[in-house]
C-alpha cells in the first residue's frame, strides 16, 4: 500500500508542476501518458501491449499490460506472453476460467519498477514540460510582436540588457535597440515593444526594442484614451531615438482636434512619453492625403515658397526664402531627415532667387570631374544642391552641417568659387 501512495505522489506533484507552468488539462494528460510510455517502452522494448490511463482528477495513473495466454512451458516472450496456469493464479488479478489463445490482462503498479524508474519517468516527463514550456513561451510573444511589455532590470551587459517581466519571463534589451541616452541599473522598471522572438534549435529569445517607431506608437495609445479607443489615427510616425521624432494623426470626428488631443492640456500627455523617450523632441502634425500639404507641415517651422513633386519617383523639391532653408533642414539635418520618412518622399531643399539677385547657378553635380561624389553627397543630404548655396553658407557652418574635415570643405570652396570667377 505505501508503494501504491507513492505513485498518487508522484502523480500529484506532476499535476502541481503543471499548474505553475500554464500547461493546459489535456496537454498535461497527454504528456504524462507519453512519459510513462516512454518509459514502459524503454523496460520492456514495446509499449505496443498497454494500456495507460490518466486519471486527472484523481491525479493518478493505471497501467494494465496485455498479455497473450500461451501453454504451460511455452513462454518465449514473458513481456507479452504469460503461461495457462500463471493467468488462471494471477495473485492480482485471477482468471480461472481463461483458456489458450486468449489475453490476459494484468494491471502493472508502477511503482514496484523501483526508484530508477520511477526517477527515469520524472526526468522524462520535465523534459518534455521543458519543450512545451518553451514552446508556448514563443507562441506568447510571437503574437504579441509589436507589443509594450514591462520588465525588471536583472543584468546589464556590454551589448545588451536583461529584463525579467512579471512571470520571470526574460527579455533581451540589445545595444542597439536603446535609446542612447538610456542608462540601466539592476531593478530598474523598463519599457519596450517586443521587436522579435527568435526560436533557433527551441531555445526562443525574446528582443525588445525601445527605438523602434512601433515604441512611440505604443505609448501614444497609452497616454491619449482617444488612440486607444480608435477616435485618432496614428497615420505615420518617423523617429531618429533620443533627438526628435515627428508623428502625423487624423481623427474621422470632425469635433476632435487629433493634435491637441495628443499633446494635452499645457502638453500634460505628450511631457510623459517625452520623459519615457530621454526628452526626445516630438512634433505632431494632422495628417493629410495631399502630399504637397504633408511636405509642407512636416518641414515646419519652416515656411514653404513652393513644391515640385515626381510621385512616380516620391521626390520633392521644396523652394524657400534663403532665411528659411535652415530651419527646413533642421540641426544637424534632423528636420529634413525626419519629413523623409513620415511623407515616404525624397525632400530636395532649394534657395528661393529673389527678383534682384538672378545669378547663374551651377548643380554641384556637375562638378563630379574635380569633386568626388561622396563628398557632393555630403551637401546634398543637407539640402545644399547648388554651388551658390554652398558659397553663400558660412564656412563654420558647412563642417558643422556636413561632418566633412576642414580641409575637404576649403578643396570644394575653391573649386566652386574658380568656376564663377
Amino acid at each position: 500500500m505505501a508503494r501504491r501512495v507513492e505513485a498518487v505522489d508522484m502523480a500529484d506533484r506532476f499535476a502541481e508542476f503543471k499548474e505553475l507552468k500554464n500547461i493546459d488539462k489535456t496537454t498535461m494528460i497527454s504528456v504524462l501518458e507519453e512519459s510513462f510510455r516512454s518509459v514502459l517502452a524503454k523496460m520492456f522494448g514495446s509499449d505496443e501491449n498497454f494500456d495507460v490511463i490518466m486519471n486527472p482528477d484523481k491525479g493518478d495513473c493505471e497501467i494494465y499490460q496485455n498479455l497473450e495466454i500461451v501453454p504451460d512451458g511455452e513462454v518465449e516472450d514473458p513481456s507479452k506472453q504469460i503461461s495457462l496456469t500463471d493467468a488462471q493464479n494471477d495473485p492480482d488479478d485471477p482468471d480461472p476460467d481463461c483458456e489458450v489463445g486468449e489475453d490476459h490482462t494484468k494491471k502493472i503498479e508502477f511503482a514496484k519498477f523501483g526508484r530508477r524508474a520511477i526517477l527515469t519517468l520524472r526526468q522524462t516527463l520535465q523534459s518534455k514540460i521543458l519543450d512545451l514550456q518553451k514552446d508556448a513561451i514563443y507562441n506568447k510573444f510571437k503574437d504579441m510582436e509589436g507589443e509594450l511589455v514591462t520588465g525588471e532590470v536583472y543584468q546589464v551587459w556590454k551589448r545588451e540588457v536583461l529584463l525579467l517581466d512579471d512571470e520571470k519571463n526574460e527579455l533581451l534589451l540589445p545595444k542597439d535597440q536603446q535609446i542612447p541616452t538610456d542608462i540601466y541599473r539592476k531593478g530598474d522598471t523598463v519599457r519596450a515593444v517586443v521587436h522579435r522572438v527568435d526560436n533557433t534549435n527551441n531555445n526562443p529569445k525574446v528582443y525588445v526594442s525601445r527605438t523602434s517607431d512601433q515604441f512611440l506608437r505604443r505609448l501614444f495609445e497609452l497616454e491619449v484614451p482617444e488612440i486607444h479607443d480608435g477616435l485618432i489615427v496614428i497615420s505615420a510616425v518617423a523617429r531618429i531615438p533620443g533627438e526628435r521624432a515627428k508623428i502625423a494623426v487624423e481623427s474621422y470626428d470632425d469635433r476632435i482636434d487629433p493634435v491637441g488631443a495628443c499633446v494635452g492640456v499645457k502638453g500634460a500627455r505628450i511631457h510623459g512619453i517625452v520623459r519615457e523617450l530621454r526628452n526626445e523632441n516630438i512634433d505632431v502634425i494632422n495628417y493629410t492625403s495631399n502630399p504637397q500639404l504633408l511636405i509642407q507641415r512636416a518641414l515646419s517651422p519652416a515656411k514653404i515658397s513652393s513644391i515640385r513633386l515626381d510621385e512616380e519617383t516620391k521626390h520633392a523639391e521644396v523652394f524657400l526664402n534663403p532665411e528659411e532653408v535652415s530651419l527646413a533642414i533642421g540641426k544637424g539635418g534632423l528636420n529634413i531627415k525626419l519629413a523623409d520618412k513620415l511623407t515616404g518622399y525624397d525632400i530636395d531643399v532649394y534657395r528661393e532667387a529673389k527678383e534682384d539677385e538672378e545669378e547663374e547657378d551651377i548643380y554641384l553635380d556637375e562638378f563630379n570631374d574635380e569633386i568626388d561624389q561622396w563628398v557632393i553627397n555630403k551637401f546634398k543630404e543637407v539640402g545644399l544642391n547648388t554651388a551658390r548655396a554652398v558659397l553663400r553658407t558660412d564656412r563654420d557652418e558647412l563642417i558643422a552641417r556636413t561632418d566633412l574635415e576642414e580641409d575637404t570643405i576649403d578643396e570644394v570652396i575653391n573649386v566652386l568659387l574658380s568656376e564663377f570667377n
